[in-house]
């Protein structure tokens, strides 16, 4: 059990943080509503989407359905996998990448399953949990709740600009949560280590990159018969 603790450890870490967040926000504040917690950098901004992550979406209900079981299925199989590479002792980097992105991904499933049932709607005022109504949404219905932004660098595109010219720009303008933030560290880490994480498998592409120009090289001394 013990090289399951650590990685884990980090998801319920993650879930933890990642929930309290969301339900502090569902019960303390109304859609739209905003606390500037830096000025012109860092606002605690309440806003809620279909599921994609910073915002994204599919349209309708059925786009929202169709979200929400690819969402299971894709859990299910980050799931599986952080128990594998755990268990066949992969670098503890890359589990630790792998764990963030299963943490974030079940962070927002949560909210698409059962925030719908939980809360009331958050349009009219703060939302109410388990309202006598009935929540504002169904089983696998629910939308994800998003709070963090930061609009880092505001201003317009100069007129050459193509398409965009003249209009307004925020950098970085999506607003998101701790569970879209550990998946995009998850990917991010794996990107820029993923030569240390495999180390092997570098080592083989450098042995056929070093074995083809060797190759080259041969057939280019062999001398032509007559």
């Amino acid at each position: 059990m013990k090289p399951y603790f650590k990685p884990f450890l980090l998801v319920f870490l993650v879930l933890l943080f990642d929930q309290v967040l969301k339900i502090w926000i569902k019960t303390n504040m109304y859609l739209g509503q905003e606390f500037v917690i830096f000025p012109d950098w860092f606002i605690i901004h309440f806003t809620e989407n279909n599921g994609m992550a910073f915002g994204m979406e599919l349209a309708g209900s059925a786009g929202k359905l169709l979200l929400s079981i690819f969402r299971v299925i894709a859990i299910g199989g980050i799931g599986y996998g952080l128990y594998y590479v755990v268990k066949k002792k992969f670098h503890p980097g890359f589990i630790t990448c792998v764990a963030l992105v299963f943490a974030g991904a079940l962070g927002n499933l949560i909210d698409s399953a059962f925030y719908g049932v939980i809360f009331g709607d958050s349009y009219s005022g703060v939302a109410e949990v388990f309202p006598k109504e009935g929540g504002y949404a169904g089983y696998l219905h629910g939308k994800v709740v998003d709070m963090l932004y930061f609009p880092l660098i505001e201003g317009h595109f100069p007129q050459w600009f193509p398409i965009w010219a003249g209009e307004e720009f925020i950098f970085f303008r999506p607003v998101f949560n701790i569970a879209d933030m550990s998946i995009s560290t998850g990917m991010g880490l794996f990107i820029l280590f993923q030569n240390r994480y495999f180390p092997d498998q570098k080592i083989k592409e450098e042995e056929k990159s070093t074995d083809a120009g060797a190759t080259e090289n041969n057939d280019e001394t062999v001398e032509k018969p007559l």
